[in-house]
């Protein structure tokens, strides 16, 4: 019965009129005595509104839709929870939107949450694109960019370069003489060129120029079988990785090939992973503060919903996690 009661049947019980009820559930008007008498029976009944069904006829929906590129990441899950946890606090929905790395997907996800009317929209963004630009300045609701910066409006972005930089002059320090990057594309402005050219900053005020490059994808197999074929036919000594995904897997193949790290090919990351904790040697990697980006993601959708004054660009800082995997040369 809990779970099969309508506003019907709950006006019934209160001995008032449907619309009464919807009134009740929207924040409209409602005398103090029939406010009781509704409440009493969603008490005993345990009912609980469709928010979705409300959120069609209310003005606020009280529902933020989040983009993001996957479910499955680390860094990103972990945002995810804390945007979750903020949200929840100030009685907001938050509706969850997988977009599997596809772009014309992201962008129809913008649309559609629009037309269920979103109070707000944040989005996980892996590019931005024109049509990204045109199609927040036709929004008449809040879009909150996170990981990728938008010039054009407000952003929650991580400090890619300074940690690239803060890696490339880690791994400059020690003098490799066969360093390679093993990266993503540059379609991920974020990971792909900010984080990238930090790294190789930092490498160039040691001078260490000739720098290799392995461009894969962000997946485990996808980036192992990149790193295979380029150990088949190169000596490497040291691999800086994108990400601790692309790490794993360039400690899967060098031990494969029967190689030791760091005795023979050092390895680094970016993300902070609780997986590469366990790692063996330990992985020398960069932690974002993911937690902070989410509640900081929340907390400025909320200001932006409110009109609130909000910073135009906020950035999340890092820490370095030193493990075992990066042999000191002499």
């Amino acid at each position: 019965m809990n779970k099969k009661l309508t506003m019907r049947d709950i006006a019934e019980y209160a001995g008032v009129t449907k619309s009464t009820v919807s009134r009740y559930f929207n924040g409209g008007y409602v005398k103090e005595d029939t406010r009781k008498k509704i409440k009493k029976v969603i008490d005993k009944y345990h009912y609980e509104p469709n928010t979705f069904a409300q959120s069609l006829k209310a003005k606020e929906s009280r529902i933020i839709g989040v983009i993001a590129p996957c479910l499955d990441s680390t860094v990103s899950g972990r945002m995810l929870m804390a945007i979750d946890q903020y949200l929840r606090k100030d009685n907001y929905t938050s509706l969850f939107v997988n977009t599997s790395h596809d772009i014309r997907l992201e962008l129809r996800s913008i649309e559609s949450l629009w037309r269920m009317k979103a109070d707000g929209i944040i989005l996980l963004a892996t590019q931005i694109t024109e049509e990204h630009a045109q199609i927040a300045e036709k929004l008449d609701i809040p879009l909150l960019f996170v990981a990728q910066k938008y010039e054009r409006g407000i952003s929650v972005i991580y400090d890619d370069f300074e940690a690239g930089k803060f890696v490339g002059e880690y791994i400059g320090q020690r003098h490799f003489e066969r360093p390679v990057y093993v990266g993503v594309t540059a379609h991920d402005e974020a990971i792909g060129v900010h984080r990238r050219n930090g790294v190789f900053a930092g490498l160039a005020k040691y001078r260490i120029k000739n720098v290799k490059e392995i461009i894969a994808d962000f997946s485990y197999e996808g980036t192992k079988d990149k790193i295979a074929e380029y150990l088949r036919k190169h000596r490497v000594d040291v691999m800086i990785c994108a990400t601790d995904t692309q790490a794993m897997a360039a400690y899967q193949v060098i031990k494969q090939r029967g190689l030791k790290i760091p005795e023979d090919i050092s390895v680094i990351g970016f993300g902070g992973y609780e997986a590469s904790e366990i790692l063996t040697p330990k992985l020398s990697t960069v932690r974002y503060d993911s937690d902070t980006a989410g509640y900081l993601a929340g907390e400025t959708m909320i200001k932006m919903i409110n009109h609130e004054p909000v910073s135009k660009t906020q950035v999340v800082d890092y820490t370095f996690i030193e493990g075992e995997s990066v042999k000191e040369c002499e």
